[in-house]
């Protein structure tokens, strides 16, 4: 029940950020800490040394993934829960957590490629991303209300 709740609370500000762009609290990366990303990620890609491109783009990784965590912890926290309603062997679970990950680098495996083979070409503006915000947004509430009110249609 309390994460059907965080859905609909995590859901919600995704929602309302589309509509309501930076007068509200957001889950998204602030403004202020855009400039410093951007001058790292410049600096990694104009590297002269493999090893320290490898080290700069893993650290710079773990600082956005930190800074990132509420935005892209609600999913795992709802597939975890639902699977955890099903009541499975011990192996069950492993394998749909196994199946999950794979799906999820899977994912990010193909979201990488397309801005390594994109890069310089095009990018993501930020109406584009307002509206991927708000499409997760959705989904997340519509499994959160589903938690809450139909757990059973989850099985």
């Amino acid at each position: 029940m309390i994460l059907g709740i965080l859905a609909l609370f995590v859901g919600g500000m995704h929602i309302m950020d589309f509509f309501v762009k930076g007068r509200t609290v957001s889950l998204s990366i602030p403004n202020s800490a855009k400039p410093g990303i951007y001058a790292r990620v410049r600096k990694i890609v104009t590297a002269e040394h493999l090893w320290g491109a490898i080290i700069g783009a893993s650290v710079l990784a773990v600082l956005v993934n930190m800074i990132e965590l509420l935005c892209t912890a609600g999913l795992p926290a709802l597939y975890t829960q639902i699977l955890a309603l099903q009541d499975l062997p011990q192996w069950q679970n492993y394998a749909y957590l196994v199946l999950y990950n794979i799906a999820y680098m899977f994912d990010d495996s193909l979201m990488v490629a397309v801005v390594v083979i994109t890069l310089g070409r095009r990018k993501l503006q930020e109406h584009q991303g307002r509206w991927l915000k708000l499409v997760s947004g959705l989904v997340i509430v519509v499994l959160g209300l589903l938690l809450l009110l139909k757990p059973n249609w989850l099985v």
